[in-house]
């Protein structure tokens, strides 16, 4: 057995090392935290079975199904709904779509994994920007922004705050509840609404975006042609009652009856069989139309009568093959129509769509004349492409990138709600209902099995398992209480707003390089140490750390929502520097002052 002293010497070689990989990055971090769970059993730190804790942790449980959750709110049309809804209620000033983007984007992420709200909203903010004459860099940082602050309202918003609730429960304290944090969450992200209001908006520059000149390229929308079949439930319907069909972001080009183009407005008017609709559509959207047409038929598909991709059940992948082909520079397609082409007749391959980067195509699909970059989508068996791509070496073939969404937006929703309910009541533990509400998803169809293992980030899912016996081994060894003593004797004086407004600005400056799991595996037990030294509540000290870790927008690398945002929106560094910094100041006070209240 080795002694107190040398259980804290190899603790901290151990959590240096481990420091040093993630800083550096020079291994994966799933990888850094195999590492850290081998050495704490391998140097006996911890038993096996305390080390290999964190791969069933409450929180790796609930971090995994909450990824399955947000793919489900995703493949089910239920995300695309709220946000056209959240772009419908913004209107036209920019102070009005900042504040009805930020709050509403804030009351998604409560509930979701925070990076999916950020990747959603951007294309339907790029494609706003550029029709309200609105610079996208004023709305794409508020985004991320806002949904970082979202994730701060439950508990189940970020994995720093599930950890904070380990840790507290490893103290011998209670856990904290799925709305414990919710009083400082709304607080901060109300304060972010009027901070880019009245500070924030005039720090922004004023760029187009890289995504506003092309992103119908960029964000993978298709030019397609749609018939009305006779017996479809939609004939009489209106054209907003698409978005209930699978159709939840379309945009209409041309409106075809009987060969002539009907005149806008469309208000008034309702489909008919064999209406021909040329729309703009995203390729999971495509990928449904194909597989649930629903009354709906793409018109290549109508006119040559493949037998198509039916699925065996609800939301499985397509049978038949899908795949994008890109007219490359000095082919022989390049001028040619799809018509000209005479694929079905020549190869049995159908055109099902295409994408043209800068100016869309508005033509019937037959009729696009090709340019170099356009992207085909083609539909046909493995055998007849193969021939085609021999025959056209100028077509470069890539995978199509569609997924079926069922039209379970309402199931998904329901399904949600009765998940949120049932942990808000904590008639059972949040793993418990987190997980019953995936299964629940897959068990209606929202999302497949196959999708809800490949929606589960397995890097952060390994990594809070290893971050969790880290923290469990500065407690054990005594090297958490060692830290707190020394910074007792720092802060032994201070206000309990200044020692926390202290621990949030270090815990923010850490979580530039580290992940938020990471800086509350390092930080928290020795906040929780130094609260217990102090003779003060732990939940105030580990909170500041977790609110740090989440919302210290200092750079553009401290969270993957700000990396997402950081090339559309045409940012610099410096911007973020510029911006984010006052805001996580402001918030840092206000979590110093608010903690301690709400947690008296």
């Amino acid at each position: 057995m080795h002694t107190p002293e040398a259980q804290q010497i190899i603790f901290f070689l151990i959590a240096a090392a481990a420091l040093g990989l993630l800083v550096t990055e020079w291994l994966r971090v799933d990888i850094v935290a195999v590492l850290i769970i081998l050495a704490l059993a391998i140097s006996g730190i911890l038993k096996p079975q305390d080390a290999f804790s964190g791969l069933s942790s409450e929180p790796a449980v609930i971090v995994a199904a909450i990824f399955v959750l947000s793919r489900a709110l995703q493949l089910s049309g239920l995300s695309d709904m709220v946000a056209g809804w959240i772009v419908r209620a913004a209107g036209k000033r920019e102070s009005r779509v900042l504040a009805v983007m930020m709050l509403g984007v804030s009351a998604f992420a409560t509930f979701t994994e925070h990076v999916t709200p950020t990747a959603i909203m951007m294309p339907a903010l790029l494609k706003l920007s550029r029709e309200r004459g609105i610079p996208a860099s004023k709305l794409l940082m508020p985004l991320s922004f806002a949904a970082s602050l979202g994730s701060t309202i439950a508990l189940i918003g970020a994995p720093a705050f599930l950890f904070s609730s380990t840790l507290l429960q490893q103290a011998g304290r209670p856990g904290l509840s799925l709305f414990s944090i919710t009083p400082v969450g709304l607080a901060l992200a109300i304060l972010g609404v009027l901070y880019v209001l009245l500070i924030g908006r005039f720090l922004l520059p004023a760029n187009k975006g890289r995504g506003s000149g092309s992103d119908l390229f960029q964000t993978g929308r298709y030019l397609a042609e749609l018939t009305v079949l006779p017996d479809s439930a939609l004939v009489g319907a209106h054209l907003e009652q698409l978005r209930g069909a699978g159709l939840s972001s379309f945009e209409l080009i041309k409106w075809l009856r009987n060969g002539e183009s009907l005149r806008r407005p469309f208000g008034k008017q309702v489909l008919e069989p064999g209406d021909t609709l040329l729309i703009h559509l995203t390729s999971d959207e495509l990928a449904t139309l194909r597989q649930e047409p629903d009354g709906l038929k793409l018109k290549p598909v109508e006119q040559f009568d493949r037998p198509g991709a039916q699925s065996e059940g609800p939301g499985e992948e397509l049978s038949a093959h899908m795949v994008q082909a890109v007219v490359m520079p000095r082919s022989q397609l390049v001028g040619a129509t799809i018509r000209e082409l005479g694929l079905q007749r020549k190869y049995g391959v159908v055109a099902l769509a295409v994408s043209r980067e800068g100016t869309p195509a508005s033509e019937e699909i037959d009729r696009v004349r090709l340019r170099v970059g356009d992207v085909l989508v083609l539909e046909g068996d493995e055998a007849e492409i193969q021939e085609l791509t021999r025959d056209q070496p100028g077509l470069m073939l890539a995978p199509f990138p569609g997924q079926p969404r069922p039209r379970k937006a309402r199931v998904a929703a329901a399904i949600m709600a009765a998940t949120i309910g049932l942990a808000s009541a904590s008639l059972l533990p949040l793993p418990v209902v987190l997980v019953a509400g995936a299964l629940a998803m897959v068990l209606f169809g929202c999302v497949t099995v196959n999708q809800a293992y490949q929606a589960i980030d397995t890097r952060i899912f390994v990594f809070i398992a290893g971050a969790i016996p880290l923290g469990l081994a500065m407690q054990k060894t005594g090297a958490a209480e060692r830290i707190a003593h020394l910074l007792q004797g720092v802060m032994g004086g201070w206000p309990p707003m200044a020692t926390l407004f202290a621990l949030f600005a270090v815990a923010a400056l850490v979580t530039q390089v580290l992940s938020d799991a990471g800086t509350l595996s390092i930080f928290g037990p020795v906040a929780i140490a130094l609260a217990h030294a102090l003779g003060r509540p732990p939940e105030p000290y580990v909170l500041a750390i977790a609110f740090a870790a989440v919302t210290g927008f200092v750079t553009p690398i401290a969270h993957w929502g700000n990396l997402l945002v950081f090339g559309p929106g045409n940012y610099r560094f410096s911007d973020f520097v510029k911006v984010g910094t006052p805001l996580t100041v402001l918030i840092g006070l206000v979590v110093a002052w608010l903690t301690p209240i709400v947690f008296a």
